[in-house]
């Protein structure tokens, strides 16, 4: 299950959004046939893309 907390400027989350976050981080990844695992070559594409992506920002 997927949950989305929309914080705005200057406002800070709550004890219980901040629990949450913390029990979330320490569960496992569940992959399915929706979100298969990436092998190597994908998570090459993905670092070289970001890359790509993040040199255009910096010189735009």
């Amino acid at each position: 299950m997927t949950r989305t907390f929309t914080i705005k400027d200057g406002q800070t989350p709550t004890q219980e959004q901040l629990e949450e976050v913390k029990a979330a981080a320490e569960r496992e990844i569940q992959f399915d046939e929706d979100c298969p695992e990436l092998s190597s070559a994908m998570y090459k594409a993905i670092r070289c893309s970001v890359a790509q992506r993040n040199r255009k920002k910096k010189n735009a």
